[in-house]
């Protein structure tokens, strides 16, 4: 469900990232919760927030912020941003609370519980500090300019009242532009003219977590894609990037979407919430890529990323969370449906929702024409030379079920390259078993009629559905390379539609060839070099860089364990045209290269047409790359 893009280098590894209801005896009155954020009185960049509960009938209940959220696979443990915690009775008079871990708090004599009050610290600019933080674009920004309220690291539930209905007021300077993704309700303007207060509503708990919200110095534009309205929010803090431009290439990649999705829709509105990072500054996140909800997105990427690079990325990022469309909004099992916020179980089917939703957010842009085939054929490759970096024998079930464990943790992030390969794997021997005529999106699309967003797959039977929907060799291939541990010879599928390996100088950047990262770390004497592979990389060959080459300062910064993410993090966004200065140690010897970046190619293995394949493997490529 999250999409981390690959902007961190991990020094040998390149690392991209309901409830039952509630009894008469719980509530005393069927009114909202009422809540507020007070976004004029920040303190310390801590925004008040107040929760009216109603008259409470327990006398004792269970406050809590989110441990997980829905789509991070991590934990995130909300709770520990939250200071000054009070519970105040109908007197005035403050309650005994006892905060029972992390994220949950304890308030006793509950019937006599007016309201709490607290307040909440922002995630983004301590993320290079001790505290563990949640993956950027799920967490919070409170600064002057702009707010990135992700509402489940504001506002909590009731361990008894997860279906009870919200009312949110939001307060915020006149000055503000205010953009949500939830439903509001009114707006009333101050009497001195300088503050806003937005009423929102929220049907249930999970509403409040899955409509994020921006408000500040942002850009907001809004149109349509066939009957889809499309709301974009997008801050940029150099002005760097505009609204209006990034609009152009989502409506381009939007419209190829619909198109790809015909009939399959299941939503009038989808927002996608951009905050650009500024990365000259020390409380800047680090954690780049998407976190969808069912009808939005939230992205942060550096805003030092050149125009065409932002697009392609954009791109990427936003197709695969608006894939979710199809899986998890209309294809879910109880697992994500009835979500524990505090001790959730996990569904073992992250091949689905994320591999699945990466191959379509892949696999759309060459069937709408958006990229050429062999573009298509060389982000296959990478997803396989990425995958093979992991581990390719580990059970993506098992994987799925634990994966907030080690060593599943460490392997989520090949959900989004094996897990997408999967999906290949599976649309070619649907199309093969059908004469092209049913496909990976067919199936999805079959099972959402079955399902849909409110009706729940039990997790153990969908393997079993699948079987009796589709083939033998569909079946097959799900227990031996899904549940099972055998890696999957890609090369048994390329054959089927009549492709085959073959070498081809293809496009790279700076850091990688084709998916393999082309520096390593020394642990014991701190320094990073060169591998082998930058004999492979066109740009650094040719500017005489040897492999063990070790790398003592780019641009000016010198490389060091500790920020060699942040240097090479920056190293990925270079684009041709760029002036550069890198010094290098070579046995000693000190090596300056001054230069101007070029187009840098790899030669390496691709996808080619088989000159000998069938006419019949040639019209099934047809179908699977173009319908």
């Amino acid at each position: 469900m999250m999409k981390q893009i690959v902007y961190t280098v991990g020094i040998s590894l390149f690392i991209l990232s309901c409830g039952t209801k509630s009894t008469v005896n719980d509530l005393a009155v069927s009114n909202p919760i009422v809540t507020k954020m007070d976004l004029v009185q920040v303190d310390e960049d801590r925004v008040p927030v107040t929760i009216d509960p109603g008259r409470m009938v327990k006398d004792t209940v269970v406050y809590r912020l989110p441990k997980v959220v829905q789509g991070t696979y991590a934990i995130s443990d909300f709770g520990n941003f939250i200071d000054e915690f009070k519970a105040i009775d109908y007197k005035g008079e403050a309650l005994e609370v006892k905060k029972i871990d992390d994220n949950s708090w304890e308030i006793y004599n509950a019937s006599n519980l007016d309201h709490m009050s607290y307040l909440v610290n922002d995630t983004f600019d301590v993320e290079n500090g001790e505290i563990e933080t949640p993956f950027s674009p799920s967490g919070t920004n409170i600064e002057e300019s702009v707010y990135v309220l992700n509402l489940h690291g504001f506002i909590g539930y009731f361990d008894h009242l997860k279906n009870a209905q919200y009312s949110l007021d939001v307060l915020a300077p006149a000055n503000f532009k205010r953009s949500s993704a939830l439903q509001k309700i009114n707006e009333s303007l101050s009497e001195d003219g300088n503050t806003v207060t937005t009423s929102y509503f929220a049907p249930r708990y999970f509403d409040i977590t899955d409509n994020p919200m921006m408000y500040g110095d942002i850009e907001v534009e809004e149109f349509q894609v066939g009957d889809i309205t499309i709301v974009l929010s997008l801050y940029s803090p150099t002005a760097a990037h505009q609204a209006e431009e990034m609009k152009k290439t989502m409506f381009n990649m939007m419209e190829a979407q619909k198109a790809y999705l015909g009939d399959l829709n299941s939503t009038a509105r989808y927002d996608i919430f951009v905050y650009l990072a500024d990365m000259s500054s020390e409380n800047s996140p680090q954690g780049f890529g998407a976190l969808e909800h069912h009808t939005s997105t939230v992205v942060v990427m550096p805003d030092q990323i050149a125009p065409t690079m932002m697009a392609e990325s954009m791109t990427d990022i936003v197709a695969h969370e608006f894939f979710h469309i199809v899986t998890p909004l209309s294809v879910h099992s109880e697992d994500v449906h009835y979500f524990d916020y505090d001790d959730p179980t996990f569904s073992k089917h992250l091949w689905m929702y994320e591999g699945v939703t990466e191959y379509f957010a892949q696999h759309f842009q060459v069937y709408e024409g958006l990229v050429s085939e062999e573009d298509f054929f060389t982000t296959i490759m990478e997803k396989i030379n990425t995958s093979k970096g992991m581990d390719d024998s580990m059970s993506f079930t098992v994987m799925s079920e634990n994966v907030l464990q080690e060593p599943y943790k460490t392997n989520y992030f090949n959900v989004y390259q094996k897990g997408a390969l999967i999906g290949m794997c599976m649309d070619i021997l649907l199309r093969e078993g059908s004469e092209g005529n049913r496909s990976m999106l067919s199936l999805m699309k079959e099972l959402s009629l079955k399902y849909g967003k409110n009706k729940p797959f039990n997790d153990d039977d969908l393997f079993q559905e699948i079987a009796e929907m589709t083939y033998p060799s569909v079946s097959s291939f799900i227990k031996t390379h899904v549940e099972g541990t055998t890696p999957i010879d890609y090369n048994v599928f390329f054959e089927k539609v009549g492709l085959t390996l073959g070498e081809a100088k293809v496009e790279t950047n700076y850091i990688m060839n084709v998916g393999n990262i082309i520096v390593g770390a020394n642990p014991i004497d701190g320094s990073i070099f060169f591998t082998d592979l930058v004999s492979n990389n066109s740009f650094w060959n040719d500017l005489g860089v040897q492999p063990l080459d070790v790398i003592k300062k780019v641009n000016g910064t010198e490389v060091t364990l500790e920020n060699a993410n942040d240097v090479f993090s920056e190293v990925f966004t270079w684009e041709p045209g760029r002036e550069i200065e890198v010094v290098l140690d070579r046995e000693g010897e000190e090596i300056s290269i001054a230069a101007t970046t070029v187009q840098s190619y790899t030669v390496g293995q691709t996808l080619v047409p088989d000159e000998n394949a069938s006419a019949e493997k040639v019209e099934l490529r047809k179908a699977w790359l173009k319908g």
